[in-house]
């Protein structure tokens, strides 16, 4: 569907969107006879969302790149909730046919899918590095393989919202460091300038901007599309091994390990950041179009959750549109 793109600035935040005071894992509604896809599970936010989803009853699928990992956090999820239901599913969102195998096989099931988690994420690697489809290895991971894997799964979504009670959602992980980034479409693949913090805040604004105009574009759809919710979340500063993934040194590998330790004791542990996440994947109260994350510190701090601050640029309609495009373009993918 084409749309007509807007110069308009939407407001920060729509009326009907009600913060999660005083939210906890524990007011997680059953999810019982939920199908749940999360990306990057076998660690950080992602493991403990899965955790947390098994633990209320949803069959979870942990997507990871890697089968080892994917298969020690399988264990480690079933020595702590060993009812749960769950599987490892490969998939590397750094590579677009790895992205398309994995659908195309997800899709050969015909059973709905009823929350999918764009959480994968790669942070501020020291040195430009690209995908395996020659994209910056950020923009590629963070956004494009997102984008790709939300459109090749819609078919499961619509199933999900023409048979199932509650709606399927689509929660897209962004981050604070949106507020600082700026979108350069004449340098999205940051091959003139690379910047590892600089390039990350651009795919995380971008990741943003995606889950808005995703969720416009929804609402201007026919059902079962319409029935589909796109909600966005981010962690705060959380202690994940996304500040441990890369190439260092070894005295860079002590810094880092210090600072990962002062983040965990200080902001917000694995757990905590992955509470706003539940709640745009679970609660009643989480609106569509909706952006969550903790509320102390500036939004640094949290283990609760409400609504989160959005820069103005993230709510520009029609560099939202032209991104979507671009998705579109570089992704070989269509959708909406």
């Amino acid at each position: 569907m084409q749309r007509e793109a807007s110069n308009e600035v939407e407001p920060l935040m729509k009326l009907n969107q009600v913060p999660g005071k005083d939210w906890t894992v524990g007011n997680i509604p059953s999810q019982t006879g939920r199908r749940a896809l999360i990306t990057g599970a076998n660690s950080g936010i992602g493991y403990f969302t899965a955790l947390e989803l098994a633990r209320k009853g949803a069959h979870v699928l942990l997507a990871c790149r890697d089968k080892s990992r994917g298969d020690a956090a399988l264990d480690r999820l079933r020595t702590a909730v060993p009812s749960a239901s769950a599987e490892v599913v490969l998939l590397d969102l750094a590579s677009l046919a790895s992205v398309h195998g994995f659908a195309e096989a997800e899709l050969a099931l015909g059973i709905p899918l009823d929350l999918l988690i764009n959480n994968a994420g790669v942070y501020a690697p020291k040195k430009r590095q690209e995908t395996a489809d020659g994209f910056e290895l950020q923009f590629g991971t963070n956004l494009l393989g997102h984008f790709a894997l939300t459109a090749l799964l819609m078919p499961a979504l619509e199933r999900a919202a023409a048979t199932q009670p509650q709606k399927p959602r689509v929660v897209t992980i962004a981050s604070i460091a949106h507020k600082r980034a700026q979108l350069n479409f004449d340098d999205l693949q940051s091959r003139n300038s690379y910047s590892p913090t600089g390039s990350y805040g651009q795919s995380k604004l971008a990741d943003l901007m995606f889950a808005f105009e995703f969720d416009r574009r929804l609402r201007a759809a026919a059902a079962p599309l319409s029935g589909v919710m796109s909600v966005a979340a981010h962690p705060g500063v959380a202690n994940t091994n996304l500040f441990m993934v890369g190439e260092f040194s070894a005295v860079e590998r002590v810094v880092r390990r210090g600072f990962s330790v002062a983040i965990g004791a200080l902001l917000n542990s694995e757990e905590q950041g992955a509470v706003p996440t539940l709640f745009a994947a679970t609660a009643p109260k989480a609106a569509a179009g909706g952006y969550y994350g903790p509320q102390k510190l500036q939004e640094i701090r949290g283990g609760d959750v409400g609504l989160a601050k959005v820069a103005p640029q993230a709510l520009d309609q029609a560099a939202a549109a032209r991104l979507w495009s671009e998705c579109e373009q570089l992704s070989g993918v269509r959708f909406l």
